[in-house]
């Protein structure tokens, strides 16, 4: 299981959307990352989400992420990605198996109905659902604040019968997926960290690898790919 973070996007230039202020985009994250503020203006949300999408749709993936599809073409076993990034790199790059647990910045979900449907195009408070075809009920399928993520039961089962687990560019404080390493680590797998720096999960990792995941993650795969 390979979780992944904002670090492994960083080389493809969507590291800066979260700031250590807790700006998002230059927007505070109460305004455009809640329940309560999509209910009190849902345009206001769209409008963000909606500018965001071009850059995202114009990222590149990098050689993190080809290192993935390069270590599932090449590996023995199922290779899973649980990624707290709500961008498509991963799908990019050809990497299968991928759990976006925030979400995903191209679908759509119907809060009346829960159909979700993939779009780059710009949505607002207006349009219908094209399954029930009501309007106002449509919402940026991105997990707001006070929500619970997606796909829990599965990353559940993931880490419990992993053999490794490596966390690559993310913070380790956040949970629940600072907790992650934890239940593979108990579980029985070996467990690595790559990151900018070490974090203070460190007590779980058996390794530590610092440096830029566009550096680090392609020569770890390497030593994988050798040594199995």
């Amino acid at each position: 299981v390979i979780l992944t973070g904002a670090g492994i996007s960083a080389e493809s230039g969507l590291a800066t959307f979260r700031s250590a202020d807790g700006l998002w985009n230059n927007h505070r994250v109460e305004d455009v990352a809640t329940i309560e503020a999509f209910a009190h203006n849902p345009d206001y949300v769209h409008d963000f989400y909606n500018q965001m999408r071009p850059e995202l749709f114009a990222a590149k993936p990098n050689p993190a992420h080809l290192a993935i599809t390069k270590l599932q073409k090449n590996y023995t076993s199922p290779i899973n990605i649980i990624t707290q990034n709500v961008d498509t790199l991963h799908e990019k790059a050809g990497n299968q198996n991928v759990w976006h647990i925030h979400g995903q910045i191209n679908q759509i979900v119907c809060l009346n109905c829960g159909h979700i449907f993939e779009t780059w195009g710009d949505i607002s408070d207006e349009d219908e659902c094209p399954q029930c075809n009501i309007a106002g009920m449509l919402k940026p399928n991105i997990v707001f604040f006070g929500e619970n993520l997606l796909y829990m039961d599965k990353v559940d089962k993931l880490l419990q019968k992993c053999d490794l687990f490596i966390s690559v560019g993310t913070s380790g404080i956040v949970y629940p997926a600072a907790g992650f390493v934890q239940i593979a680590k108990f579980s029985g797998a070996d467990t690595i960290e790559l990151n900018m720096e070490q974090t203070s999960n460190n007590y779980f990792f058996d390794r530590h690898i610092v440096g830029p995941a566009g550096t680090t993650l392609p020569q770890l795969i390497d030593e994988i790919l050798i040594s199995e």
